[in-house]
């Protein structure tokens, strides 16, 4: 009875994760009259982005021996040669109403308005010491993350592609930033759940890009946020060439 009872509970649970889109794909786990938690295995997921994970491959995480941040090149290069700084770059890209400092030709941001992705906060960007931390640009991927998970293996040239590609880069909170640390989606995905579709969709397009495996666990927690957005598209990729294979 206990476990007719679980079956049914669970499969309540993940008919409606199914049905309801992105905002409650993580919500996997049904709690069975007096047994427990019972964990629902990742559903099967179609779109462009369940596409390109399934083409991902699987490996376990390399050590993470040799990394430093220096081995991404010069932190915001102006790696598409438009004049601007990578991190300004990004401002400009996600802030609105932003303002920039006269004589540089609008490539730095003074002030502007973020709709956080990470929270769903409105924030309040103004360039400075004590307030420019307020809005922080994240690596979608992660860079330490992306070295145990084949980055080693890139060239230097490709590699600082990868720290500098807009399509790995977000204008994000900076307090949720810095405690997403270098998590993958295994560990860690944004509070607003409206935006783990998306999130994660963003997630694979870098990595098939750049050629980056996914470990089992990641690999199953992208799975399973997916499997909520059926269809759901890659975001459109940069105007960075993809490294050479």
């Amino acid at each position: 009875m206990r476990r007719t009872t679980a079956r049914a509970v669970l499969t309540m649970v993940t008919a409606a994760a199914l049905t309801t889109g992105c905002g409650t794909v993580l919500d996997q786990v049904a709690v069975a009259t007096g047994g427990g938690p019972v964990v629902a295995a990742p559903a099967s997921a179609s779109g462009d982005a369940a596409t390109a994970l399934a083409n991902l491959p699987i490996k376990g995480r390399a050590p993470k021996t040799g990394y430093d941040r220096d081995q991404f090149g010069s932190a915001w290069a102006d790696v598409d040669r438009n004049g601007c700084d990578t991190r300004n770059d990004i401002l400009k890209r996600d802030l609105e109403g932003e303002t920039f400092k006269p004589g540089t030709h609008d490539c730095v941001v003074l002030t502007g308005t973020l709709n956080d992705p990470y929270t769903g906060k409105t924030i309040a960007f103004k360039r400075g010491q004590g307030t420019s931390e307020a809005v922080q640009i994240d690596h979608v991927i992660a860079l330490s993350d992306a070295w145990q998970k084949g980055a080693q293996q890139l060239s230097p040239e490709a590699r600082r592609n990868l720290g500098n590609d807009p399509l790995n880069l977000m204008a994000v909170d900076g307090k949720t930033n810095q405690g997403k640390g270098d998590g993958d989606a295994a560990t860690w995905l944004p509070p607003a759940r409206s935006f783990r579709c998306t999130y994660v969709a963003r997630q694979v397009a870098v990595k098939a890009k750049y050629r980056l495996w996914v470990t089992q666990a990641e690999h199953d927690a992208m799975q399973g946020i997916l499997a909520g957005c059926q269809g759901q598209p890659l975001p459109a990729d940069s105007t960075l060439s993809a490294p050479k294979a």
